[in-house]
């Protein structure tokens, strides 16, 4: 395939990542322009000026390769094309170009520890054990009995091994039977997937968000995983309890230590193009810190990483300042990306609110909440518009994860319905047909062309907080330090560049009164947007669900 590279506009910071606002794009539920009920990459085009006037300072674009689309393009066919749905690389470098016009970097998905069973690689490993590719997947002979080589689960349900008659043996798949995993253990299959990077990498594309980044090896030998103890190291949540795979302590089928070793090479591959970035998704239940610890310290494999830790049902001061802080012992030279929402989780403020009067309150002051943390913040499209999470019926399921667990676990179409622009037209102005997912009436009627006339609707909001947390040093790198409180406020400090900041965040249902400590000598009150709390002295009072800003 030729490789045509878009033309790049100047870089000029290396670190811009660090503390960036990343707005993540799930291109098939974003704006369908062919009029085929899905998104596409001219849809992404057509609507990256309403990105950029967010104030965020890069895109993260979800798959968009050539795949059959088992898993809604985490199933990979070809990695150095675009999918005929979403379009073509023509318009992938459109939108590259138009991006970098309006100032945003680009960051793409890679989903790189398996890829689709159609995919080339697979086809032929799979034909005979003796042909060039046999040993690009993972594959083990059945125990004498016929069954899987060991007790390894799938996310997605059910034995993580697929018996294939052709080569009379088993090949691992961490998720859908159709999505092998890539042997990393093989160095030519990591030599291949890092071309891949680098086709994308001389297109232009400012980083990648590495899928799954601690799935890509296994344990050699195929030990068993021991059981899920609830005060073992392994405990976590990494599955919804209805799943089986929360049942195990994950040792050998996901995060072993020769991990770090290809993370250093795909990180030397980064390192020849300026200013690119990695985020990785780690999922891996109670030792997730530890492991994002092991991948991002020492400046010489990723960049920065996320967890799943702020992405559940707890919104309290409590769990927010245990995430940061743990984070902060175990990464001493890392960096997060935090995140409340993302493609694959309920909506954080169907998540957070008590009942539907909280929604818009509970969206602003999420945000407002997410913008003062130390690091790295991903948005979710749609949560810049308080958007609920969709209730859909089961015929209306798309996700194999939510066919598999009904009615337990109604998988993650609710967080993927179409993108409502405008609440007067049909299907919310995201397409001319039916969609893939429907536009639910609430999410309809908090549609953009809405929002964009009143000031003080959830977007605007966005906005303001945005723009308030790019004009304060502090936000962007700035050091963070807890104020010990009881577990009704959230209350800390932001320090750089002679500048520090007094944050409390009242995260309960009553008003608040708090005394701050003799080293928190308020000067002045800060007008940080929607944040009422006031100060008298030592004392700071702040309504329910609200906060306060002041400088020291």
């Amino acid at each position: 395939m030729t490789n045509n590279p878009t033309t790049e506009t100047p870089r000029r910071d290396p670190d811009w990542w660090r503390g960036a606002v990343i707005y993540q794009v799930y291109p098939r539920s974003f704006q369908d322009t062919d009029g085929d009920g899905i998104g596409d990459l001219k849809g992404v085009t057509r609507r990256l000026p309403y990105i950029a006037s967010l104030g965020v300072d890069a895109i993260w674009l979800s798959p968009f390769f050539t795949s059959p689309m088992a898993d809604m393009g985490y199933d990979v066919s070809d990695y150095c094309d675009v999918d005929p749905m979403f379009g073509t690389l023509a318009d992938f470098d459109e939108m590259m170009a138009e991006a970098h016009r309006l100032g945003l970097k680009v960051i793409i998905d890679q989903v790189i520890s398996h890829s689709s069973d159609q995919h080339p690689w697979f086809v032929e490993s799979r034909s005979s054990r003796d042909n060039p590719k046999a040993d690009w997947y993972v594959w083990a002979n059945a125990k004498p009995d016929g069954t899987a080589p060991n007790n390894w689960l799938s996310v997605f349900g059910g034995p993580a091994w697929e018996w294939d008659g052709v080569r009379k043996q088993y090949y691992m798949h961490n998720f859908l039977s159709s999505q092998p995993d890539l042997n990393f253990h093989n160095k030519e299959v990591q030599d291949a997937l890092l071309k891949t990077l680098r086709f994308w990498l001389d297109r232009g594309v400012d980083g990648f968000r590495l899928d799954t980044v601690n799935y890509y090896f296994h344990d050699r030998r195929l030990r068993d995983n021991p059981p899920h103890m609830p005060d073992s190291e392994g405990a976590g949540l990494d599955a919804p309890d209805v799943n089986p795979y929360g049942m195990q302590n994950h040792l050998y089928d996901k995060t072993q230590p020769e991990n770090v070793a290809f993370l250093k090479r795909l990180r030397d591959v980064l390192d020849e193009y300026p200013d690119r970035t990695t985020v990785g998704e780690v999922g891996d239940g109670a030792r997730s810190l530890k492991t994002v610890a092991d991948y991002t310290s020492g400046g010489d494999k990723l960049h920065m990483c996320y967890t799943f830790d702020l992405l559940g049902p707890l919104f309290t001061p409590g769990h927010i300042r245990r995430c940061v802080t743990a984070f902060e012992m175990a990464v001493a030279d890392g960096w997060v990306c935090w995140a409340f929402s993302n493609h694959d989780v309920n909506r954080h403020v169907s998540r957070f609110m008590q009942d539907e009067t909280e929604r818009e309150t509970i969206a602003k002051l999420a945000i407002s909440v997410l913008s003062t943390l130390r690091g790295s913040i991903c948005l979710y499209q749609g949560e810049e518009l308080g958007l609920p999470e969709a209730e859909l019926s089961f015929a209306d399921l798309r996700d194999p994860y939510g066919i598999r667990f009904w009615p337990a676990f109604k998988g993650r179409d609710g967080c993927r319905t179409p993108m409502p622009w405008e609440a007067g037209r049909g299907h919310a102005g995201f397409s001319s047909v039916k969609p893939w997912l429907p536009v639910p009436a609430e999410q309809r009627a908090l549609a953009v062309d809405g929002q964009e006339r009143h000031q003080h609707s959830v977007l605007a909001h966005y906005r303001r907080t945005l723009a308030f947390r790019k004009a304060h040093a502090p936000l962007r790198n700035g050091k963070m330090t807890f104020i010990a409180t009881n577990e009704d406020a959230l209350a800390f400090t932001r320090e750089a560049d002679g500048e520090k900041l007094l944050f409390v965040f009242n995260l309960g249902r009553e008003e608040l009164e708090m005394t701050l400590p003799d080293d928190c000598a308020v000067k002045e009150a800060v007008t940080m947007p929607n944040l009422t709390g006031t100060y008298s002295g030592r004392t700071v009072t702040v309504p329910a669900l609200d906060g306060f800003c002041g400088r020291l």
